[in-house]
């Protein structure tokens, strides 16, 4: 018992127990929250000075600031000092609410682009109905020969591509050198007619007589509306949502089609940007009304809304003149200039959003798919475990290597091996691309290994093949990890410029990318270029636009990334 008694006695020596203890983890706790708020507040300067000298909002007059300070802000501080105080559901509502249509906007924005400087909308409805009629082939073989697996990988691989592509025409020349002039010499030039046209060629004489906007209702209205009327439908359980989502959304989209361009609009850019905005937000309202969580919060958009409305009334009514800004629609929508005040970003606006497309088509597929064979069919154990180790450590470590070794592969492979010209769309996207791989590939398999074992089991449990569990299981649960990392990863591949420096990317170019195979600029190259100026309205006003821009973009992107993430985190729990 005394023993007893003199171990318990020799327990308040330990460090924890002790004032000292005590004293050092306050003193650890208070430094840490003096980093934070240090980073905090460096960064916040940094975005501060440059906000000032992209928007110069003190140029404007003083009663402008009082107009806008009485009708949007002090509003919207009412709003969210109830939601964060008695209303928090309301809180989420309103931030999910207000940016939902802003990421519509901003993907709406660049489906303009793609239809205005790449593909025009008869091009994507036949491409859309080749990839049906491929799509009902396959399933036709599925049904109607079952055991022919060799003969379904064909059909699954080539008669997509037919439909899509067919069999162009072809030039084949024989040439040889001379022994005594040692230049090359066509023999024989033999010039092919087109075997097989593609189903859009077979189309287009029809559908190029078709307006173009109602090719986009029909080629991106209604496949988005079909998407979110089936995920309304499941969300309701009762077999209702899906036609009335269809039905109100193509008619919506239609009606504002021709009452568009009364307002300056375009009917096509209207149809882009009503789907990508509209369609995710109504969704987003069905939501909320039906479970009435947070309801208020509807509210604080629309607030924004008629506040702005109303400051642009008044401050025009009374003459009062906003900031003479460097940023602004004038910036986003005009080429770059010798002179500062018409510089714009446009060109190399188009350029980022088709380098992106190019990642986005290459490397998720890629990556992605590596993850799963690394997490769901790579062995564990013996030599082939231990290569897969290896493959996995190199993973890791090229996910740390410099962008501009990244550059020099690019130009060493793509340029110099393969024979692509420099500064050309695709080559930025392809080597870009490789940069991010490796962190698209890791995130994709933490999202993978999150999955329990024990849904595995389950899905086993019931008969299910390995690809079944992957397709039916794995994936549904990992897609928002995945969707997470991989929309990061693009937003450090948005930003980087010297991967863009080693393959030539151009530093100023007047006229947007009209495909994947031309010149183009990324807006980090543009403003580097900007930073070399000698005027300093370059160098502070257009190059403070410039950063502006690609922080937006950034913004968003991270902020839609947070919102996946918490969206189906909820779901989850």
């Amino acid at each position: 018992m005394a023993q007893q008694n003199r171990s318990t006695d020799a327990r308040p020596e330990f460090a924890g127990d002790t004032g000292v203890g005590r004293l050092r983890g306050r003193i650890f706790e208070g430094i840490t929250l003096a980093s934070t708020v240090f980073g905090l507040v460096m960064v916040t300067t940094l975005l501060a000075y440059v906000f000032n000298d992209a928007v110069r909002p003190f140029s404007a007059d003083p009663g402008w600031h009082l107009v806008y300070a009485a009708t949007v802000i002090l509003p919207a501080l009412v709003l969210v000092t109830n939601y964060y105080t008695s209303e928090e559901p309301a809180g989420e509502v309103a931030l999910a609410f207000t940016g939902i249509p802003i990421v519509g906007l901003v993907v709406g924005a660049g489906l303009a682009v793609l239809f205005i400087e790449i593909v025009t909308p008869a091009d994507w409805f036949g491409l859309l109905v080749g990839l049906l009629l491929g799509g009902g082939a396959v399933v036709a073989h599925r049904r109607d020969r079952p055991q022919a697996a060799v003969e379904r990988l064909v059909v699954i691989v080539f008669v997509p591509l037919l439909a899509i592509g067919g069999v162009p025409a072809m030039d084949v020349k024989f040439t040889f050198a001379s022994p005594l002039t040692n230049t090359e010499i066509t023999r024989l030039a033999v010039s092919t007619p087109e075997l097989l046209p593609s189903v859009g060629d077979v189309l287009r004489p029809v559908l190029t007589a078709v307006p173009g906007w109602v090719l986009l209702v029909a080629g991106v209205t209604l496949p988005a509306a079909i998407a979110v009327g089936r995920a309304v439908e499941r969300r309701r359980g009762d077999g209702r949502g899906l036609r009335e989502t269809v039905a109100l959304s193509v008619a919506l989209v239609s009606i504002g089609s021709l009452v568009a361009p009364t307002a300056g609009l375009g009917a096509q850019n209207w149809v882009l940007l009503a789907t990508t905005t509209v369609l995710p937000s109504g969704a987003y309202l069905e939501v909320v009304l039906r479970r009435r969580v947070g309801v208020l919060g509807l509210a604080f958009p629309v607030v924004l809304l008629v506040g702005l409305g109303l400051g642009t009334l008044l401050t025009n009514a009374l003459g009062l003149a906003g900031p003479s800004s460097w940023f602004g629609w004038s910036f986003l929508t005009s080429p770059t200039s010798i002179t500062p005040e018409k510089a714009g970003i446009y060109p190399p606006l188009v350029g980022s959003v088709l380098m992106l497309v190019v990642i986005i088509a290459l490397v998720f597929p890629v990556g992605v798919g590596a993850a799963i064979y690394l997490e769901e069919y790579a062995p564990d154990t013996g030599f082939r475990g231990r290569l897969v180790d290896l493959i996995e450590i190199n993973i890791g470590n090229l996910a740390g290597v410099p962008s501009v070794v990244y550059g020099l592969l690019g130009l060493a492979l793509f340029i110099k091996g393969i024979g692509l010209a420099a500064g050309i769309v695709i080559v930025g996207g392809l080597t870009v691309g490789l940069l991010i791989l490796p962190i698209v590939i890791i995130s994709a398999q933490e999202a993978i290994r999150a999955v329990p074992d024990s849904l595995r089991r389950a899905s086993y449990g019931m008969g299910a093949t390995k690809w079944q569990t992957t397709r039916n299981v794995v994936l549904p649960r990992a897609l928002p990890g995945i969707l997470t990392g991989t929309i990061l990863a693009l937003g450090r591949a948005i930003g980087e410029t010297a991967p863009l420096l080693m393959i030539g990317a151009a530093a100023s170019v007047r006229l947007a990318p009209n495909g994947f195979f031309d010149k183009f600029s990324a807006m980090p190259r543009q403003i580097f270029a900007w930073s070399s100026e000698f005027d300093p309205d370059f160098r502070f006003g257009v190059l403070a636009a410039g950063v502006v821009t690609l922080l937006l973009v950034l913004l968003l992107m991270n902020g839609t990334a947070i919102l996946v993430r918490n969206r189906y985190q909820r779901s989850d729990n």
